[in-house]
């Protein structure tokens, strides 16, 4: 039996085109075309306001490719929006090239998150972007490997403390987030740019929703994760 507090029914809608195949990298693409298709719908879609200033909040519509499956997550008013929108979609396309669509699974779910007096297992199913342009030098220059893997277990709950506040999720003044990673570096391309990445799993005492995203890039299919 799991004790719980501090938690929090999050409003989740997941839509998959189950005969449509893409690479994981072609997240960004995806993300591209239903922005572009819907950007006098809401800004949520793409993270842009009108006037094209960047709307600085916790993407409430993610775009990935899971396990080559095209895969929308839809997050609170996210959650809300996406079966009004996507239900109608009849084709999709990535770079010129067409796809039908013939089949969608759509599902809506209330997920219980936040704080948890358990600890959970996570994996993640794409890279993590734990870094950014500050702390990049700094994890360069730790000699350690127990020393990176502190500064990342930081990190990580820094994510997830920032996704419980962009969704309303508060911890109580008792409630301290402990995570303890097992990753291995990876090196990926990001905007024409080389980065590292991360793969692997983790611990915390925390509830969080299968195939949403944490760190940098969520938006496009970057940081997703699984309950293992």
């Amino acid at each position: 039996m799991i004790n719980m507090t501090t938690t929090q029914q999050l409003q989740i809608t997941q839509i998959k085109f189950p005969e449509i195949k893409l690479q994981t990298r072609d997240a960004h693409k995806l993300r591209g075309y239903f922005g572009n298709l819907f950007k006098e719908h809401s800004p949520v879609l793409h993270n842009h306001y009108e006037d094209g200033r960047f709307r600085y909040r916790y993407p409430e519509i993610q775009y990935k490719v899971i396990n080559k499956i095209p895969t929308l997550i839809g997050i609170n008013e996210g959650a809300e929006l996406l079966p009004k929108l996507f239900l109608k979609i009849k084709n999709i396309d990535i770079n010129g090239q067409q796809f039908s669509v013939n089949a969608k699974n759509i599902e809506c779910k209330a997920v219980e998150t936040g704080f948890s007096d358990s600890l959970h297992e996570y994996e993640f199913t794409t890279l993590w972007m734990a870094l950014n342009q500050q702390n990049y030098p700094k994890y360069q220059n730790l000699k350690l490997v127990k020393e990176k893997e502190e500064m990342l277990n930081s990190i990580l709950v820094g994510h997830i403390l920032s996704f419980f506040r962009n969704t309303g999720i508060e911890l109580g003044t008792n409630e301290r987030l402990m995570a303890k990673v097992d990753l291995r570096e990876k090196s990926t391309r990001f905007k024409e740019n080389k980065m590292i990445a991360f793969s692997g799993k983790f611990i915390v005492n925390a509830l969080l929703p299968d195939e949403i995203g944490l760190g940098k890039s969520v938006s496009r299919g970057f940081g997703t994760i699984k309950r293992s």
